[in-house]
Order: C-alpha cells, then sequence, then structure tokens
C-alpha cells in the first residue's frame, strides 16, 4: 500500500514538472503569444521628459538593428543613423552619426545627440529601455506602437 501511494504522489508531481515545462517550452517558443522586452532590436520612441525633448512636435525614435550593428531614427528634428556596439548590457553609439541638417527653434538637439555618444549602458525595465552613463539614466524608451503611423505628437 504504501509503495503504492509513494507511486501516486511521483507520478503527480512528474505530471505537474512535465504541463509546467510544456506551458514554459510553448510560450517562450511562440514568439507571437508573448512580446520579448529583453532586447534593444526594434523601434523605440522617447519617453519625453523636458518640454524640449517634443518642441519641435516630433517625438525622437531609434530603431535598432542587431545584426548589421546599425541604427536609426529622429532626433525629434532631424533623421540620424550610425552604427552602435553592443556587448552585454554595454551599449555605446559610434560619434560619427550621419544625420539631415533642418533647423529647429527650440529645440537643443546637440544635448540630445551628446546624451546618446555618453551612452555606456542600457536595461530594459519592465518593457522600458534606458540609456545610462555608468549609473546615471540619460534617457528613457518604449517600444514604438505599430498603431503609431507618424511621430508627430
Amino acid at each position: 500500500m504504501k509503495h503504492v501511494l509513494l507511486f501516486i504522489a511521483i507520478a503527480i508531481i512528474l505530471c505537474a514538472f512535465t504541463k509546467q515545462n510544456s506551458n514554459h517550452f510553448t510560450v517562450k517558443n511562440n514568439p507571437s503569444s508573448v512580446k520579448d522586452d529583453t532586447t534593444i532590436a526594434g523601434n523605440w520612441v522617447l519617453q519625453p521628459v523636458l518640454a524640449s525633448d517634443t518642441a519641435t512636435g516630433s517625438i525622437p525614435k531609434l530603431n535598432f538593428n542587431l545584426t548589421s550593428k546599425k541604427f536609426s531614427g529622429n532626433t525629434g528634428c532631424n533623421e540620424m543613423s550610425g552604427s552602435f556596439f553592443i556587448r552585454k548590457d554595454s551599449l555605446s553609439f559610434n560619434e560619427h552619426m550621419i544625420a539631415t541638417r533642418k533647423m529647429c527653434e527650440g529645440y537643443n538637439e546637440k544635448a540630445f545627440i551628446d546624451n546618446l555618444t555618453k551612452t555606456n549602458h542600457y536595461k530594459i525595465v519592465d518593457g522600458v529601455l534606458q540609456l545610462m552613463n555608468d549609473q546615471t539614466i540619460l534617457s528613457k524608451w518604449t517600444r514604438k506602437s505599430e498603431t503609431i503611423k507618424s511621430n508627430k505628437i
């Protein structure tokens, strides 16, 4: 009788373990069911902090391509692109960025670019990308919603 109860207990534990691992496996391998918020790849929009962040009527955006190590985006005024280096939680932007040269009054684009080039570290916390200089957060970014058709506010 003790052996039968022990066998039943082990069978229940194995079934529960198998079901738990099966669900975990299914979720991990089905990209459409879980949004990946652990990689910087893809489109991001700035979480504005200062009025000057959106002085031009546009929200800055970034798009990271991990395969080519290239980024593109908008400063809130000008289109920009360049390369970046990433390794584990280290991230840096190449200072030799290409950008259009539109004039946008009331917008300090230099400060925006300087913050990008100061970046040496990043974190993604609850789906929010934090670009950092050591432990200081320079800017926060969220995934660009597929419903946003324009970068206008």
